[in-house]
């Protein structure tokens, strides 16, 4: 499958010398891959909100198992479209790296606080680290161009591929004006907006992990009983959070379907191993369910290949409305609950404080990366997009010390 990518989308910005005769043999997208793999943004992962604190509970999620989870959904489904693997499965442990401390929420803040420097977007922070803020490969001035990965596997990774003037209502946009030079390379063969295969893979499999996975944790955390769902409930937040304008009989019809699974649960959650067993096959069944339907459909739409701009991933009316269900009930149930909302009113607080205090303080208050950044930025504007570059590189642990250090009162 690798002869159906050409020169241009196994270019690096940065064009790199062979290697060692001695070393192992590997493909350009599997050294992208292992780039990504030891890359340090990635070991933050697991220390980053998923849905719940890393730190909450031994079994949720946290964004490292996550995204490992969503590597292997797309890369399964890449394999079976008969795309390069390694490609969608980069893009997959790169989808979250950009994400700041305390998940969703902490993404708002910044974007809020950010307004006057272009704002903040996970998506476009994980461009950002790719191609400047994680350190590999410099150019021939010096300056950092990230993991220098290839065009393909780049352009895999960008889940919303234009600028901040082009978002929506929901306010997605995949690069910073400042990193747009690298951007236009990197989209140098794209048709508009639209996003290659490989990510659109990338962007279906998040969706069918966060989708099933958040409910299992929501489910062993005793949270969500599936056996007695307040669909009235489930689907006011369906409609809040992602589908304004769903019936509800529409969404009755998708319950309707994913209940004719033949795992879905006939008794509550007990904790017992031979109902975490049973509620492992669901999980494994429902992710089953959604890529085949997808799978089918794409090869129904289109011979392919399934490869970058030359066919589409076909997502049923079906899959999508019954992992918006899923969604709904992971968000009535768990991101709604009183006790959430009140410790994200703290966490806001003290990200708000944190990007003040470093922005007054400056670079004797940021790490050196940052701290030559700060320096090297023109005006207050790029400082500010320096201090937001520092926050949202840490943990959640690690930006509560550095609140806590800095005199933060959240």
């Amino acid at each position: 499958m690798d002869d159906l990518y050409d020169a241009a989308a196994r270019e690096r910005l940065v064009e790199e010398p062979p290697k060692r005769v001695d070393a192992p043999e590997r493909t350009p997208f599997e050294r992208d891959r292992a780039r990504l793999v030891h890359a340090a943004s990635s070991r933050r992962l697991a220390a980053k909100t998923q849905v719940v604190g890393p730190q909450s509970d031994d079994f949720v999620r946290n964004r490292l198992t996550h995204s490992l989870e969503v590597a292997q959904v797309a890369r399964d489904l890449s394999r079976a479209l008969g795309s390069q693997p390694d490609i969608a499965e980069t893009a997959a442990l790169a989808h979250d790296l950009g994400h700041p401390p305390f998940g969703h929420n902490g993404e708002r803040v910044l974007a809020e606080v950010g307004e006057s420097c272009g704002g903040f977007e996970g998506n476009a922070q994980t461009l950002r680290l790719l191609t400047r803020l994680e350190a590999k490969t410099v150019d021939a001035s010096g300056a950092s161009v990230g993991l220098n990965l290839t065009r393909a596997t780049l352009d895999a990774c960008t889940k919303y591929p234009w600028r901040v003037a082009e978002a929506g209502a929901d306010g997605k946009f995949g690069v910073y004006e400042d990193d747009r030079p690298v951007f236009d390379w990197m989209r140098r063969a794209a048709d508009g907006t639209r996003q290659c295969v490989e990510a659109q893979v990338m962007d279906l499999a998040d969706d069918v992990a966060y989708s099933v996975h958040d409910v299992e944790d929501g489910v062993v955390a005793g949270r969500i009983d599936l056996t007695a769902l307040d669909t009235a409930a489930v689907w006011q937040a369906v409609r809040d959070w992602y589908l304004p304008d769903a019936a509800d009989d529409v969404l009755d019809a998708a319950l309707a379907g994913l209940r004719s699974v033949g795992s879905w649960p006939t008794a509550p959650y007990d904790g017992s191993r031979r109902s975490l067993a049973a509620l492992k096959n669901l999980t494994s069944d429902v992710i089953g369910r959604f890529c085949g339907a997808v799978q089918h459909a794409t090869f129904a739409a289109s011979e392919g290949p399934f490869v970058r701009y030359r066919a589409d991933l076909v997502v049923p009316d079906e899959t999508r409305l019954e992992i918006a269900v899923l969604k709904g009930v992971a968000a009535h149930y768990v991101m709604q609950a009183d006790d959430r909302v009140a410790l994200m009113e703290r966490q806001r607080d003290l990200l708000r404080e944190l990007v003040a205090e470093l922005a007054r303080r400056g670079p004797d208050a940021l790490d050196r990366p940052f701290a030559d950044d700060w320096h090297a930025a023109p005006d207050d504007t790029a400082r500010l997009r320096v201090v937001l570059d520092q926050v949202a590189s840490l943990t959640d642990a690690s930006a509560i010390d550095r609140h806590a250090l800095l005199g933060g009162r959240a």
